[in-house]
């Protein structure tokens, strides 16, 4: 677990602001703050980060600490903590940090301290130049690869309290519109809590922009499902996917072997058509080179995608084949038209659903051995 010691601010660095939110219950160790077990009472927390410079760090990385406390010249750092007691005092951060009334919220994955939420949060914001409002949603894990399900089931326990965060942004006067980024097991909290606030309300509030599914560890037949009732007026969706996903195969393979969201071929049949049929954009990541050995990460690691959603994605801009330049020998599908662009990385389908739901369990089961293997050679259209 990486500790949460506080530092001083130095001088020159640049320093993320954002509130956090959590279901997590407050840890009894000052220095990790919150722990992975799950609280009754969400918690609200005022922190800031110092990035260290550009001359020390490549952009698309964390830099944690390798003693403590943090040495901020070269370290993320932790620079202020400060409780958020009551409604008003959120509102009151949101009003001193809007930055244009866009707001960004992102909830994390699978096997996630609180520390960890935080810095990978902060590169993305700084990395990305957005121009946004940063609040993280931080839900109750564990932290641990064997506590996968315990995880499954926190973000279950953490729908309501996503949902109320949502709304008290909603309500904001200061906040124009939000874009949702979610991260792995976290697109399922956001899927869920979104479709529990449209039920409930008729419909999702039209300040719910975008919604940014990255890796996404969802059972296609249950995204399905969770599009469909999300309403007749849905948000603009983008989905980042990679093939070679590790982590996503795991997750198959303990999940009755059907394919996760995150990991389909956007260029291949059935897909290809449901998601244009839906409208939503699919960037498919699977060339782009990470050093992340579970390849689970790269949409936070590539300092072009970062970007992109930082000073596109979170404007509500769609994506065309032109837009995307994000390294060499990836090709860019826009709305069922294959083109090489240039040098270009990533596949973007300007697509979206009725959506992925049938004949998508066909696929022959995998051997308990095959699970360390990409899952290239497996893309074969589905009858």
């Amino acid at each position: 677990m990486q500790p949460l010691n506080i530092a001083a601010e130095p001088k020159g660095n640049s320093v993320v602001n954002m509130l956090v939110a959590t279901s997590r219950l407050p840890s009894d160790d000052p220095a990790t703050l919150f722990s992975g077990e799950r609280s009754v009472h969400p918690s609200i927390t005022d922190v800031a980060v110092s990035i260290p410079s550009s001359t020390v760090r490549t952009s698309g990385t964390v830099q944690w600490p390798k003693k403590l406390p943090p040495n901020p010249d070269t370290d993320f750092a932790v620079v202020r903590v400060q409780p958020v007691a009551t409604v008003q005092q959120a509102h009151d951060w949101v009003r001193t940090h809007s930055s244009g009334g866009h707001a960004m919220v992102f909830i994390h994955g699978f096997n996630n301290t609180y520390e960890d939420s935080v810095f990978r949060f902060a590169q993305i914001v700084h990395d990305s130049g957005a121009d946004v409002t940063p609040v993280l949603f931080t839900w109750p894990s564990r932290a641990k690869v064997f506590d996968y399900n315990y995880d499954k089931e926190s973000t279950n326990y953490s729908r309501t309290s996503l949902e109320n965060t949502l709304k008290g942004l909603v309500e904001d006067k200061n906040i124009k519109d939000i874009t949702i980024l979610a991260h792995s097991m976290g697109t399922w909290l956001a899927m869920e809590s979104i479709r529990q606030m449209a039920i409930r309300d008729g419909g999702l509030p039209k300040k719910i922009e975008n919604v940014i599914l990255a890796s996404p560890d969802i059972d296609v037949d249950v995204f399905s499902r969770q599009w469909t009732e999300l309403g007749a007026k849905k948000p603009n969706f983008t989905i980042f996917v990679s093939q070679d996903d590790r982590a996503l195969a795991l997750s198959r393979y303990i999940s009755g072997d059907v394919q996760r969201l995150g990991q389909i071929n956007p260029a291949e049949e059935p897909y290809k058509t449901k998601l244009e049929a839906a409208g939503i954009t699919v960037v498919d990541l699977t060339k782009v080179k990470s050093t992340d050995s579970l390849n689970h990460g790269k949409f936070a690691e590539s300092p072009e995608i970062v970007q992109l959603i930082g000073q596109r994605l979170v404007t509500g801009q769609t994506l065309t084949d032109s837009d995307v330049g994000l390294g060499d020998g990836i090709t860019a599908v826009v709305a069922g038209t294959v083109n090489t662009v240039g040098k270009v990385a990533a596949t973007t389908v300007a697509t979206p659903v009725d959506l992925l739901s049938g004949n998508l369990k066909t696929r022959p089961k995998r051997k308990p051995g095959d699970i360390g293997g990409t899952l290239q050679g497996e893309n074969a259209p589905l009858n």
